[in-house]
């Protein structure tokens, strides 16, 4: 699973970076947000001392005040989808990373999802994904928030990035989904209905799976 967020990953030439000399901490120079420390952030995460210092050193680089404001979020992830409009999707996933609902990205943000859909176990990564489709954070996901996010990824894709998605429109795509999810037949899809659903059936995985890759 890939997070397209080119300066973020951790790149061969960033890890090469690494190996110089570090502090024990993180290096933090002239932010308006101070980041947790180190230990604390290692301990919360599936990431060890070094590779920290190597996400923060990108997210820094790219955010020298400590946080990201959802403009700057846009513009960055636009950048990896040049063939489509990003926009809308970069929207619904920079609510999904904010998860103070505080308007802003900081690094703990960064980290904490970034472990979960690199290093998490199946249950976290779809539970993750559960939140990111369920819009108004009621802990249900309705026909309307799932075509609104299949909608935004289809978008981005444009419509020849990926040729085996244009036989198959969001409201196709949704209602299959809804179809094989919704146990209940009760017009909403819970979080144990939705992980049960993709354990269930590798079509719908495989799906997730797609669309995880432009996280």
């Amino acid at each position: 699973m890939g997070l397209a967020m080119g300066t973020f990953s951790m790149q061969s030439k960033q890890v090469d970076y690494c190996k110089d000399k570090v502090d024990d901490d993180l290096e933090m120079t002239v932010v308006c947000h101070r980041p947790e420390g180190l230990e604390q952030l290692e301990a919360q995460t599936n990431f060890n001392k070094r590779e920290l210092q190597v996400l923060y050193r990108g997210f820094k680089n790219e955010c020298p005040s400590g946080v990201v404001n959802e403009e700057t979020f846009k513009q960055i992830y636009s950048q990896f989808f040049p063939h489509g409009d990003a926009s809308a999707y970069a929207h619904y996933l920079f609510n999904a990373f904010d998860s103070g609902h505080s308007g802003s990205i900081k690094f703990e943000d960064f980290v904490t999802a970034l472990s979960i859909l690199l290093r998490g176990s199946t249950r976290e990564k779809l539970q993750w994904t559960f939140n990111l489709y369920d819009i108004n954070r009621d802990g249900y996901i309705n026909k309307e928030e799932m075509t609104d996010i299949v909608s935004a990824i289809y978008d981005m894709m444009g419509k020849y990035t990926y040729p085996a998605l244009k036989t198959d429109t969001p409201k196709q795509h949704v209602e299959a989904f809804f179809q094989k999810m919704d146990k209940n037949r009760d017009g909403v899809v819970t979080l144990d209905e939705f992980i049960l659903s993709c354990q269930e059936d590798d079509n719908i995985m495989r799906s997730l799976q797609l669309f995880e890759n432009v996280m």
